[in-house]
């Protein structure tokens, strides 16, 4: 199988971790390797003297944590809803009755951040929720200057980087992020189960609220200090991920799986360019291309699954596909990829 979706094809030996026998978690070793990850993660993301809280659940959850924590102490949010996951803040708001200015920007164009100024200036909102990148589309929002906007304001930045860690250049230090968002299937390349929140030292001493058990954010604090969880973890994705940021590290941190993000991406939209393909981000990340093709009715997309079994990934709009950029993956398979779309894409 060929996987161009999140989290795509993982190391060989970082997918073997989940076919052991799973150990018990309330060890002094499963803690040892939390409190590892932990720094680790707060290295990769440039959060000096931050906090971490790592569940086991999807990166909704704890964007729903979010909400309940700390995002319900404030009395006013702006939500940047530029595609299904921006709308998914605006829709956690509306599920709490936080008091929420909706700020749409149309499916893969950018940011008007002049008209966003002028809305902050006259909303006064004291917190900020957006993603990093808009995954349903491929748009990259540019957070230096929404961290610009944020500190003219005094207006607490909360950042859905589910998409863009380890894929975009990104350092919470010095964008004056209060929280991130990530989870494991996307930049970090291990399979789907776990979401991470990354917490500035600004919030040290916060009084966040409590309004969910689950993911209460002081109960999970409390029990991190030891390395472990209040509930049943994920336990063989946390080795995983202890064994997957190890690897980061000894192979050059970030920068290192950034440029091989970069270039898988610059090898893929070439081929775009060759078949066709507009991208149609106005400023596209490179942690995945979503391309136009000719293909109105999905049979680029079952085409893929039943003669070549490969996946890549459709998007709300007929004929819109993408392609993930994280994972493995070759120049060659890549060409062998656009290739049979293109093929696929004629018969259509």
């Amino acid at each position: 199988m060929q996987s161009y979706v999140f989290p795509g094809n993982l190391d060989p030996s970082i997918a073997a971790i989940g076919a052991q026998p799973i150990p018990y978690m309330r060890t002094d070793e499963f803690s040892a390797v939390n409190k590892a990850s932990e720094q680790m993660l707060l290295q990769l993301i440039h959060c000096t003297g931050g906090r971490t809280i790592i569940y086991t659940g999807s990166g909704t959850g704890a964007m729903s944590a979010v909400i309940e924590n700390y995002v319900s102490t404030k009395k006013k949010a702006l939500v940047i809803d530029g595609g299904s996951f921006g709308h998914r803040w605006w829709d956690l708001c509306g599920y709490y009755g936080i008091d929420a200015v909706h700020y749409e920007v149309p499916f893969a164009k950018d940011i008007d951040y002049a008209d966003l100024e002028a809305r902050m200036a006259a909303e006064r909102p004291d917190v900020f929720l957006c993603q990093h990148h808009e995954t349903s589309s491929g748009q990259l929002f540019n957070l230096e200057r929404i961290s610009a906007l944020c500190r003219k304001f005094s207006v607490s930045l909360v950042v859905d980087v589910i998409s863009s860690f380890l894929c975009e250049p990104l350092s919470m230090d010095a964008y004056g992020i209060d929280i991130c968002i990530t989870s494991t299937q996307k930049g970090l390349n291990i399979p789907p189960g776990l979401s991470i929140l990354f917490f500035s030292k600004a919030l040290d001493g916060y009084p966040f609220a409590r309004k969910g058990y689950y993911w209460d954010f002081e109960t999970n604090f409390s029990n991190l200090k030891r390395g472990q969880t209040p509930f049943s973890p994920a336990t063989s994705i946390y080795l995983q991920l202890n064994a997957r940021l190890k690897q980061l590290m000894a192979e050059g941190g970030e920068d290192k799986n950034i440029a091989d993000v970069r270039h898988r991406c610059d090898t893929f939209r070439a081929l775009c360019r060759k078949y066709g393909w507009e991208v149609p981000a106005e400023v596209p990340s490179v942690a995945i291309t979503g391309f136009q093709t000719r293909d109105m009715d999905r049979k680029v997309f079952r085409g893929l699954i039943e003669k070549y079994d490969t996946f890549i990934m459709p998007g709300a709009v007929p004929g819109f596909y993408r392609v993930s950029h994280m994972g493995l993956q070759t120049d060659a398979e890549l060409e062998e990829l656009a290739l049979h779309i293109h093929e696929l894409e004629s018969q259509a």
